[in-house]
């Protein structure tokens, strides 16, 4: 697999984890937000989909191929990563909220609340953000292999 493949891969990681903590940062922006833009009732909490992006090729034959310096079968990539299929709204109920006095509240006084639960974006903030950073990790690696393997030419 080429460096450059590599870089694809790592680069798909770091695009995803970072749309994933873009959509958390909503999600906690939204977590008291009684009305959207449509009328529709409360902000409903939105979830990220991945999909592994895996080439033609699977793992087992490109580490055959690289332990036996073989090329790649023609019209086959092996070149993976991540890619973003979808971004979900979180079908869970809307808690209720006693406040008579909010604009929102049903004649009995409650108002439907957003289903952000802080304690489930924040576990899911701290995970996306070590998924980055294992990519930027990822990525510093790839650059030291290749400026070492620039400096065996000199």
């Amino acid at each position: 697999m080429g460096f450059l493949s590599t870089m694809n891969i790592v680069g798909s990681g770091l695009t995803a984890q970072q749309l994933r903590l873009d959509i958390i940062a909503e999600n906690v922006t939204n977590s008291t937000t009684t009305r959207v833009e449509n009328g529709e009732g409360p902000y409903r909490r939105k979830v990220v989909v991945f999909e592994a992006e895996t080439g033609k090729d699977g793992f087992r034959a490109a580490m055959a191929r690289a332990a036996y310096g073989l090329a790649p079968a023609s019209g086959k990539t092996t070149a993976g990563g991540v890619r973003v299929t979808n971004i979900l709204e979180d079908p869970s109920d809307l808690p209720l909220v006693y406040d008579p006095t909010h604009p929102d509240a049903n004649e009995e006084g409650y108002v439907e609340m957003p289903n952000v639960d802080m304690v489930k974006e924040m576990t899911d903030a701290m995970a996306a953000a070590q998924a980055y950073a294992s990519n930027v990790t990822a990525f510093n690696t790839l650059k030291t292999v290749i400026a070492q393997g620039l400096e065996i030419g000199k």
